[in-house]
């Protein structure tokens, strides 16, 4: 009787056991719920990375800006001279007098020595902005994709584009800038502009 009873025990308790484990709809159910959950997690990085990307790119330009921006204001506030034009085939071409005092270069004279100088203008062939000075080699790209021709203007105090040198004009920078399409980002335009008056100009 005891060998018996034992075995009728041992049976209840593999019986037990086999009712603790799943089926298969309730398998195919937890791997779906768990494969929707992973790939949930998995989309929530790849957003947050592209808008990271996003984001990066547009604090990189802006902080890239604000430094170009400070950089030209000082040269200009700085300057013995500053004079407007136009780069053509390499050579800076000044305005003339009577003519509207706007085009896309700026030609700077740090002091009376004319062969130092520095030369902002707008490069129509990849439509960059770009510095140079006057030792060979040494111009570089401060911004890409400028939509806009016109990049400089000389001004009076009322905002009005002047025909003359006045010692008292104000120089305005404007760059429109065109961030075309890319991988995972939207084309976004970009517009900046800025206002200098040299402190102690001498004609």
């Amino acid at each position: 009787m005891k060998t018996i009873f034992q075995t009728m025990n041992s049976n209840r308790r593999r019986s037990s056991a086999g009712a603790l484990g799943f089926t298969l709809p309730e398998i195919l159910i937890a791997t779906t719920v768990f494969i929707l959950l992973v790939a949930g997690i998995v989309f929530a990085n790849l957003f947050g990375l592209s808008m990271f990307r996003i984001t990066a790119t547009t604090l990189d330009s802006t902080d890239d800006t604000r430094r170009m921006a400070g950089k030209i204001a000082n040269e200009i506030q700085t300057c013995r001279s500053a004079w407007v034009g136009n780069v053509t085939g390499g050579v800076f071409v000044e305005v003339p007098d009577g003519q509207l005092q706007q085009g896309s270069g700026l030609l700077i004279y740090p002091s009376e020595n004319t062969n130092n100088f520095v030369i902002y203008f707008r490069n129509s062939a990849d439509k960059t902005l770009r510095r140079t000075t006057g030792a060979p080699g040494s111009a570089i790209i401060l911004a890409d994709s400028v939509t806009n021709a016109i990049v400089f203007r000389v001004r009076n105090h009322m905002g009005t584009v002047i025909t003359n040198n006045a010692n008292n004009r104000v120089i305005n920078m404007k760059l429109e800038i065109y961030d075309p399409k890319r991988f995972r980002q939207i084309a976004d335009h970009y517009q900046f502009e800025t206002s200098v008056t040299c402190r102690a100009l001498k004609l």
